[in-house]
């Protein structure tokens, strides 16, 4: 009797082990101080750390003013993917959003990340955005214009 709830045990634990698994590159995304209108636009990296593909199912944020694109598309073990994350900036003040993110994962089915900064007038000029920086935006805005007209 021992050696089957041991045998069983031991298959639960390598079942889980080859499993999908949900890692984020941060779970919150601290944009600072910055100013009215400014461009609210944020990605978070996802990485498949398991050995199956991993699916994410959907991205829900707390309210109207946060707006999250993302790929329903497997992703393959090893591999990453982005959820841009749009924050609309011309509301004035301090915000900290919650955004919930659905997959496939059998242990962190629900992840939580978090977006938060200030919106204000006086927020010092924004730098400009490095080539390397430029390049990963516009490439990131055409896989985003891509997944809008796929829906």
């Amino acid at each position: 009797m021992k050696n089957l709830f041991a045998g069983i045990a031991l298959f639960g634990t390598f079942a889980l082990a080859t499993a999908q698994t949900i890692t984020f590159d941060r779970t919150t995304y601290e944009y600072g101080t910055i100013k009215p209108n400014a461009d609210g636009t944020r990605f978070f990296t996802v990485t498949n750390t398991g050995d199956k593909p991993l699916i994410l199912s959907n991205v829900k944020p707390s309210c109207g003013c946060t707006t999250p694109e993302f790929s329903q598309d497997p992703i393959a073990p090893g591999k990453s993917a982005k959820i841009k994350v749009g924050y609309n900036t011309a509301n004035p003040g301090a915000f900290n959003k919650m955004i919930e993110v659905f997959s496939n994962d059998p242990v962190n089915s629900r992840s939580v990340i978090y977006i938060k900064g200030d919106v204000n007038a006086n927020a010092p000029e924004p730098k400009p955005l490095t080539a390397a920086e430029q390049k990963a935006k516009a490439k990131a805005d055409k896989k985003a214009a891509k997944l809008a007209a796929k829906k």
